[in-house]
């Protein structure tokens, strides 16, 4: 067995005699790279974010940052990372650290001031900084130079300006996109400063290392055979392989980006015999556009998805930015909110209204099934042990007029008391085909079949809205819980069509 092994700031080593639970925070922290920080061990607020080399939209590698918290170390065998400590160079031995130009910009603008969720914002904001197409999108002579973003702590200037030289409340001048800083919270020092840090950063240098490093390929996939007394970490190299395994390990726990299985582990101190992953294996990361189906690999981050997409789903292209935060998304896939089984899911309702079906595949082969009939109880479906979702499988064309409402508590990186997703067909005045996925409304995510009967054939009308809201008012058997009562949650259905039909009325004049 070759001794799995981590690259960490350049420098390799083994991740042994860590205990395969143990996660890439406790791991690092062990090793006196304190920067990273234990925030919540729930992936919520960002302190522990690093950087890992992952295979690239626009360049071979791209650095996705990701929540130290929630990752096994153990997963990470034969990759690369990097923390808010190697982010700095040393030009000659002896000499101290040169400030990268993101920590350099949150220092000189008043970004920092306990420093605790500094380090995780550095990461963050280093990984945009590091976006290829990021520079694409500045404004005109609009992205300066770190060295030339300002000499002292007044943050007044860059985000002040921003929409006047081609930014906005949530894009910079410089192309950088705010969302990507939506997993960090910060407690002290305010996010205007920390804004306008991000807003004032300029473009990479040909000589930074880490620039020059998207050049270069990521890291090839290893398989991984890591145990420590009784417990096992597995990572096969092929899918044939990793389902024969599961046929003899049916009890194992799979795992993609363990969002939700580090929580489990963190909050809860769950423990598992054998943990299998499945989230570097070729076979679930391919993305395909058919000429009747768009083919989803179901180990695809929702990150890669998204951007491999470009905005070709328009509903998916709404979820993505309400499900949780960017760092979850560059850890969190479609097979893992599926797997899971979750009634509050975000994707299972956008799924269901584009009508989707899942590839599920074991030992023996493969079988697809609509995800209509997928879910049959409270985390309950029906895969078989042993099987895994391959894929997800979107049929085209797609509908044209669509919509995802998820409410919740705050805007983003919440979770959903009520999630609806719309699928319509509208021709001529008249809606010939309508599907609406629910969820947060019942013991599964589930489909409101009445609703879509009462709108289907009836003209796109107040009159129609108005009848098929009350309709959708009564679908599915919400409760009540410390989110929403059951009346809320039944209210913002009803609420949630009439919004679709005056959002659909204003863009298309009748």
């Amino acid at each position: 067995m070759v001794t799995a092994r981590i690259t960490v700031n350049g420098k390799e080593a083994p991740i042994a005699p860590a205990a395969p639970h143990t996660t890439v925070l406790d791991f690092l922290r062990e090793r006196g790279l304190t920067g990273t920080k234990e925030g919540c061990a729930e992936g919520e607020c960002g302190a522990c974010s690093v950087l890992v080399a992952r295979p690239g939209v626009h360049k071979p590698t791209d650095w996705v940052p990701v929540n130290a918290c929630l990752v096994p170390v153990a997963a990470l065998d034969g990759q690369e990372v990097v923390t808010s400590e190697g982010l700095a160079t040393v030009e000659a031995p002896g000499t101290p650290p040169v400030l990268h130009p993101v920590q350099e910009e949150m220092a000189v603008r008043g970004g920092s001031q306990c420093g605790y969720c500094t380090p995780g914002f550095v990461c963050s904001m280093a990984a945009e900084y590091y976006r290829p197409d990021r520079c694409a999108h500045a404004a005109p002579g609009a992205a300066p130079g770190a060295a030339d973003s300002g000499d002292s702590g007044d943050s007044g200037d860059s985000a002040d300006s921003a929409g006047a030289d081609g930014g906005d409340a949530e894009h910079g001048p410089n192309g950088f996109d705010l969302h990507a800083l939506s997993g960090n919270l910060c407690r002290c020092t305010g996010y205007r400063p920390i804004r306008d840090a991000a807003f004032a950063v300029g473009t990479p240098t040909d000589e930074d290392p880490l620039a020059r490093r998207r050049e270069q390929e990521p890291p090839e996939p290893v398989a991984t055979e890591y145990r420590q007394d009784d417990s096992a970490f597995l990572r096969r190299s092929t899918l044939a392989e990793t389902l024969r395994l599961l046929r003899e390990r049916p009890d194992a726990v799979v795992v993609a980006g363990s969002t939700d299985w580090g929580v489990e582990v963190n909050i809860r101190s769950r423990r598992a015999d054998c943990v299998v992953a499945v989230d570097r294996l070729p076979e679930l990361r391919d993305l395909r556009v058919e000429s009747d189906h768009v083919e989803i690999g179901a180990a695809l981050t929702l990150t890669e998805i998204e951007r491999r997409l470009d905005g070709t789903v328009p509903l998916l292209a709404q979820l993505f930015p309400q499900f949780a935060s960017r760092l979850i998304r560059n850890g969190a896939t479609l097979g893992g909110n599926l797997g899971t089984g979750s009634p509050i899911g975000d994707s299972p309702p956008v799924l269901l209204a584009l009508e989707a079906s899942l590839v599920l595949a074991d030992a023996d082969g493969e079988r697809e099934v609509p995800l209509a009939d997928y879910f049959t109880g409270y985390r309950q479906s029906v895969r078989r042990p042993g099987e895994l979702i391959r894929a997800v499988r979107l049929p085209l064309p797609l509908s044209p007029v669509t919509a995802f409402h998820k409410i919740a508590k705050r805007r983003f990186d919440d979770i959903s008391s009520v999630a609806v997703a719309f699928a319509l067909d509208v021709e001529d005045g008249t809606v010939r085909k309508a599907r609406i996925g629910l969820g947060g409304v019942a013991a599964t995510p589930v489909r409101a079949l009445a609703t879509e009967a009462a709108l289907e054939g009836r003209p796109w009308t107040t009159e129609t809205a108005e009848a098929a809201a009350e309709v959708l008012r009564g679908e599915g058997t919400p409760m009540s819980d410390h989110r929403a009562s059951a009346g809320y949650r039944a209210a913002m259905l009803g609420q949630s069509l009439l919004k679709l039909y005056a959002q659909t009325t204003e863009a298309v004049p009748s």
